[in-house]
């Protein structure tokens, strides 16, 4: 599997910092966070952009996802297209997109209102790159997310939606690995992974404090060729170890041989 980290894990970090995390621990992917604060953002000129991406790919490293916090599903206006535009100047595999529905729309037969303006807006967006829906928030299972797809291919043939699994997300809302990765794997793009402690409502901790079952995704995921990478929530959750002290133990938990 290609092995990559979320930027998440190191918020404001400089690009050096990141590539000598990546280069130093045997990580060739990166899924980067998109923002004001961060090295990546849709502010970017174009030289900028194409300094960045030659940087990255000159330390031999993929960029699996420019993580933006576009909501699909949202009523206000959202970003998407200029985040579509960043990804592709820089090679990246797709755009990180979060549903964002209203939780109480989901209480009738058929689309939810969200739903239906994230149809109108993937009708209308570029289709030059990926948008990478992830399981969270108002879609957090693989049902959920897999049903929305299933309506999308249905009404917006030839569309550009594929599914981002974060693994732990779906885990911790009640299904096994192996129900999940049935359910999205006609779409499915990208693999999240982190530790978390079910004993504690699910609270990410660091690699050998939870009971995440690594053992089983790698089971699940044996024999294909999906993106692996590691959601490491620091700027969310500061209690957790620096990037710096996970990453080497990643390759440990994951066992040898799982990575390339």
């Amino acid at each position: 599997m290609r092995l990559g980290f979320a930027t998440l894990g190191c918020p404001g970090a400089p690009l050096d910092d990141v590539l000598a995390l990546a280069q130093g621990n045997n990580f060739t992917g990166l899924e980067l966070r998109a923002a004001p604060d961060e090295f990546t953002h849709t502010g970017l000129s174009a030289a900028q952009r194409r300094e960045l991406r030659a940087r990255i790919e000159d330390a031999g490293l993929q960029i699996f996802a420019v993580s933006s916090y576009v909501k699909l599903c949202a009523v206000e206006d959202q970003a998407l297209e200029p985040h579509l535009e960043l990804a592709a100047d820089l090679g990246a595999l797709g755009v990180r997109v979060f549903p964002g529905d209203d939780p109480g729309d989901g209480t009738t037969e058929g689309p939810s209102a969200g739903e239906i303006r994230a149809l109108d807006r993937v009708t209308s967006a570029p289709r030059d790159v990926p948008i990478l829906l992830e399981t969270h928030d108002s879609h957090s299972t693989a049902r959920q997310v897999a049903a929305f797809l299933s309506v999308l291919d249905t009404d917006v043939p030839g569309h550009n939606v594929k599914a981002l699994w974060d693994s732990s997300h779906t885990w911790s809302h009640g299904e096994t690995l192996a129900e999940s990765f049935a359910l999205l794997r006609p779409w499915l793009e990208l693999v999240q992974f982190k530790q978390a402690d079910s004993r504690q409502d699910y609270r990410p901790v660091a690699i050998d404090e939870g009971d995440f079952p690594i053992d089983e995704l790698l089971a699940v995921l044996d024999g294909t060729d999906y993106p692996l990478s590691l959601e490491w929530e620091l700027k969310w959750h500061p209690h957790l170890p620096s990037l710096a002290q996970t990453l080497p133990a990643v390759h440990s938990w994951l066992g040898d041989g799982s990575v390339k």
